[in-house]
């Protein structure tokens, strides 16, 4: 906010600029539009930079109605919940909690403010339900397991407005669709109360960073009603200084990983020169071992520096955020655990190990510093092998532009929708017909079908027409018209498992005196046996033994530990970046000296010309090399592992029917391998014919067993629609019995049911998700639109390098593979 100049408004805006004209700041343009577009009875999506104060754009357009239609607003209380605040993260639900209060007591007004997460104890649940506070700070998983309570209705008869924070997060996943259907259901309550006194219209507003669709993401949140919506941008720029951290020589045989912990000495200047630093990494194993290296490192960090990731003790994390607020902590290691907008105002400097793999998630992170208007966010990128300094370039140039990807919604969930139906039966039941005209104003379900709803009704009631004769599948029966679970086991399990976050079951670790440490994964600890050492939360820890659901450790002085590698680690590259990438490779080969991190990596370039060829924007490089290990096809497009990794197996199936032949395959971001122990039959003439998109689905399906993939979207989308119960909290279902059970049914199902609708979307989901089908098409209509360049080097190249060492790690233990690789830069240096 900037400096005060007062100007005469309606009562309540004249509250709020008196306000805060006494703490010497005015409004931004932003967010008295917001103001008065929310005073005007309009929805829609506030979209500012971070650090400007876009929670206080809709929060204060709140207080500012309720002072307008309350001229006795500084004694009223007891109002009843008004504002109803959706956060993705608990993190971020204490933090705006805490801002909302301190506003409302300096402007005295009685509101109370609380919060109901996960965390949340029961007893304070209770109270919330015996009298609701006017501000409630809420994840999507509590709103569904209000609306699973008897007399929830009561709760939302005074609301006003639903806030969505951070919505470009919650866009395209599933617990987005949990707030769509959530936002169906209590705006078709507040229409019912139209006719009462004191009615004020609900209103919806979302609050989102920038993203590429964010007309769309208006659509999405606000459903049928979406054509009277408004978006409130602002004109303020957020400067972000983005800094590349160089070796001190450039690698021409670069190689994944091998760069990153060896540039310690350069990143020690940059938190010794901060206040506060946030250092990022992109997966929990990553920043487990960099929190070990800086604190080997520089000793005197111990106790000024903490790590932070989600599966570090909930209570730690909370300290931790606490400590960031108050400025104690010189730096924190963390993941995208800290990337959304908790306001850490100490925070002067960020660090990005690795690529962030999309610009989005880049100008995320860089906005965690100079979290105040005009403050500029300062933000070092440090990449882990050479070839990643290329994109220092590209994302200053994807910032220049604002190239920021766009967030895909999701539609036809039918596992969430499924998962819904039973919430409401668990409720207050529902009446088919009302809840289908509800369901079909979300942008997710707009073309739901009655047949689907009667298919989707019926699975419920008696696990559709394969599971009709199990007993445990019958969770919903019909009474006087109304759908409803009768069963209080059913309700009870129900309500346990109500959500969408799917992940491997998490054992926790503890000390043998009681002491808790974190979670860890339940595949990973099976890999352990008692007496082998691992990293948790910064700390060294002994295998005792494994106890029902928990792991108990002791401290370990020992020299060497396992870092647990958690599943979902690798982030594919975006769509965006990749484009930007493909220009700054033309940029290298064009004008190397026109930016100064190309003109540093002059080097590695040249030898690239010299031995092989850099691509152009509108060129694919192929590279056929021949060494001892066989017959090499690199490719390079430039569109991510997973289009990489499908790619990849469409070639290596159009080329199976050239000649009998079986490949062996490896891809990174830049590019990928296919490796055979006879040479490939690809050649200028037969090469546009391989990459076409002439039948490309249908062979896409051939090649990457569409079947098994969609036997593992199965086994998640099984645990959110109830097929299976993963168990009590605490006693959790071990991993494989779960993988068994959803594997039979999904067996089952393909072969008695094939048009079940779950299993469609298991199909569905494994073409979007695993193997990026659409962006596999356009990648596929590019190359053929442009030249296929075939090169045959008689040796690897710096391009093709970091591929081949990534196809040797899984064979080769991390000392013989450093050593291996030595020797390959020696012999190609020669």
């Amino acid at each position: 906010m900037a400096k005060a100049k007062h100007t005469k408004q309606a009562d309540g805006f004249e509250v709020i600029r008196k306000w805060l004209g006494s703490k010497d700041l005015q409004p931004f343009a932003f967010q008295e539009e917001a103001w008065q577009m929310y005073a005007e009875g309009l929805s829609g999506i506030v979209n500012a930079p971070t650090g400007f104060g876009k929670t206080f754009s809709v929060f204060l357009g709140v207080v500012i109605d309720h002072i307008n239609r309350h001229p006795d607003y500084l004694k009223k209380s007891n109002n009843g919940l008004q504002l109803l605040w959706v956060t993705p993260l608990r993190a971020l639900a204490k933090d705006i909690g805490r801002a909302m209060e301190i506003a409302l007591e300096e402007l005295k007004i009685p509101w109370k403010v609380a919060v109901r997460s996960g965390d949340t104890p029961v007893s304070e649940r209770q109270r919330q339900k015996k009298s609701m506070p006017e501000i409630l700070v809420i994840t999507p998983e509590s709103i569904h397991i209000l609306i699973a309570g008897k007399n929830y209705r009561e709760l939302f008869k005074n609301l006003t407005c639903i806030a969505i924070d951070e919505w470009h997060e919650l866009l395209g996943s599933k617990r987005g669709v949990q707030v769509e259907l959530a936002l169906s259901h209590i705006k078709n309550l507040r229409i019912a109360k139209e006719d009462t006194a004191d009615y004020a219209p609900l209103r919806i507003w979302g609050i989102s960073a920038t993203i590429g669709n964010l007309e769309e993401a208006m659509h999405v949140l606000l459903g049928a009603d979406s054509s009277n919506g408004v978006i409130v941008r602002s004109a303020l720029e957020k400067k972000i200084a983005l800094h590349t951290v160089l070796p001190e020589t450039v690698e021409r045989f670069p190689w994944a990983g091998h760069l990153g912990i060896k540039m310690i000495a350069h990143v020690l200047p940059i938190i010794y020169n901060s206040r506060s630093t946030l250092f990022f990494t992109n997966v929990r194993s990553q920043a487990e071992i960099w929190y070990q290296a800086l604190l080997e490192a520089a000793p005197d960090l111990a106790g000024i520096m903490a790590l932070h990731h989600s599966a570090i003790d909930a209570e730690m994390r909370t300290w931790v955020e606490e400590q960031l607020h108050l400025g104690t902590l010189k730096v924190v290691v963390c993941t995208s655990s800290l990337d959304l907008g908790v306001d850490f105002r100490p925070v002067d400097t960020v660090v990005q190990v690795g690529s962030p793999k999309g610009i989005a998630r880049f100008l995320q992170r860089a906005g965690r510093s100079g979290h105040e208007p005009n403050a500029v966010s300062n933000i070092y990128f440090v990449p882990t092998h050479s070839l990643e300094i290329v994109e220092g370039a590209a994302l200053q140039k994807a910032y220049e532009q604002q190239l920021i990807e766009s967030r895909t919604p999701v539609v036809m969930a039918f596992d969430v929708l499924v998962q819904y139906m039973v919430t409401r039966a668990v409720g207050e039941g529902f009446d088919s017909e009302q809840l289908y005209c509800e369901v079909i104003t979300t942008h997710c379900y707009a073309d739901l079908t009655w047949e689907e709803w009667t298919w989707l009704l019926n699975f419920i009631i008696q696990g559709g027409d394969t599971l009709q004769s199990y007993d445990e599948y019958h969770k919903v029966v019909k009474i006087d018209d109304l759908y409803r679970v009768t069963s209080r086991q059913v309700a009870m399990r129900h309500r346990l498992n109500i959500g969408t976050i799917v992940g491997d079951n998490l054992l926790r670790v503890r000390y043998m005196g009681g002491g808790f440490v974190g979670t860890i994964e339940e595949y990973f600890i099976s890999k352990l046996k008692p007496g082998d050492t691992f990293v948790l939360a910064g700390r060294k820890l002994e295998l005792i033994m494994v106890k029902d659901m928990d792991a108990i450790v002791r401290k370990s002085n020992a020299k060497n530990a396992i870092v647990p590698a958690w599943l979902g680690g690798r982030l594919p590259l975006s769509a965006n970046l990749g484009e930007v990438l493909r220009h700054t490779f033309q940029q290298a080969a064009l004008a190397p000296e026109s930016h100064p991190l190309l003109q540093f990596l002059k080097p590695l370039f040249d030898r690239q010309a010299e031995v092989s060829h850099i691509p152009r924007e509108n060129e694919l490089l192929v590279e056929l090399i021949n060494t001892r290990d066989g017959y090499h096809l690199f490719v390079y497009p430039f569109e991510g592992r997973l289009v990489h990794q499908s790619m990849a197996s469409l070639l290596a199936y159009r080329i199976s029917r050239i000649i009998p032949i079986t490949f062996s395959i490896a891809m990174n971001d830049y590019g990928f391998e296919l490796l055979s122990d006879q040479p490939i039959p690809i050649t200028e003439e037969n090469c546009k014919m391989l990459f076409s998109q002439e039948n490309w689905y249908v062979d896409l399906q051939r090649s990457v067993n569409a079947a098994e993939l969609g036997r593992r979207k199965f086994r998640d989308i099984s645990v959110i629609a109830g097929l299976i119960f993963q168990g009590y909290p605490g006693a959790y279902k071990k991993q494989r019995h779960l993988q068994n059970s959803t594997s039979l049914i999904y067996d089952v199902l393909r072969e008695h049911e094939p048009n079940n609708l779950l299993l469609q979307q298991a199909y569905n989901e494994a073409l979007v998700y695993e193997v990026e089908a659409e962006r596999l098409f356009r990648s596929l209509q590019r190359i053929c639109d442009g030249d296929i360049l075939i090169s045959r080097p008689k040796n690897l190249t710096p391009f093709c390098f970091p591929i081949k060492v990534d196809s040797l790690r899984e064979q080769l233990s991390s000392e013989k593979l450093e050593d291996r690789v030595k020797r390959m830069q020696a012999q190609l240096g020669k």
